[in-house]
């Protein structure tokens, strides 16, 4: 939303503390984030959000134009939110943490040779005009930020193509945003920390 420019107040709910489950069930029933609310309407499932953004501010062209590559762009979103659970597991996404390469096992490089080639395929076939896996930010970047963060965070050795991708979307302001809001949160989620009970964190700046 921050990409395309559109307008929302965001707020943030803690998870994993006492009364979280409460505050969350206030807005969304499934008791999960994230959650949109637009007036009596809440959407709380990830690619459900994409979908009611792109239906109501077709202009701003989240998913592409095109049929064929519209199509793919879903699948591979869909990969993403329903996949790489290893990966998930083992590298939980946490923006804090300091920048270190980390041995990973079998199941979490075979994740990450998956995302590799659908990243490849995807800017082979479809990313001839920009940087991103469909030429122009979509819907489908914002559902691969997290596995980005998580490739840098841990230090994941990565072919050219994917380096680049990285290195795109972490350049966009809205990723800048995104890091400096994450670098302000005094709490810290032991499920979240590969080094528990010893964390590591960096300074915000």
């Amino acid at each position: 939303m921050k990409v395309a420019g559109i307008a929302f107040e965001e707020k943030v709910i803690p998870l994993y503390e006492s009364g979280s489950r409460e505050q969350i069930l206030q807005y969304s029933p499934a008791g999960k984030v994230p959650v949109l609310i637009d007036g009596d309407r809440h959407i709380w499932e990830s690619l459900a959000i994409l979908e009611y953004l792109a239906e109501k501010f077709p202009h701003v062209s989240l998913w592409p134009r095109d049929l064929g590559a519209r199509s793919h762009a879903r699948t591979v979103a869909t990969e993403m939110h329903a996949g790489f659970q290893a990966l998930r597991k083992n590298c939980p996404m946490n923006l804090w943490l300091p920048v270190k390469s980390r041995p990973q096992p079998d199941d979490v490089l075979e994740n990450v040779r998956r995302i590799e080639s659908l990243w490849s395929d995807c800017r082979a076939r479809f990313g001839q005009g920009g940087l991103f896996l469909f030429g122009s930010f979509g819907a489908v970047d914002a559902m691969y930020a997290p596995i980005v963060s998580r490739f840098h965070t841990y230090g994941v050795d990565v072919g050219r193509v994917s380096r680049n991708y990285i290195d795109a979307v972490m350049a966009l302001p809205a990723w800048g945003e995104w890091r400096s809001a994450a670098l302000k949160e005094p709490w810290i989620m032991k499920n979240n920390e590969p080094d528990w009970p010893l964390v590591r964190g960096i300074a915000a700046q």
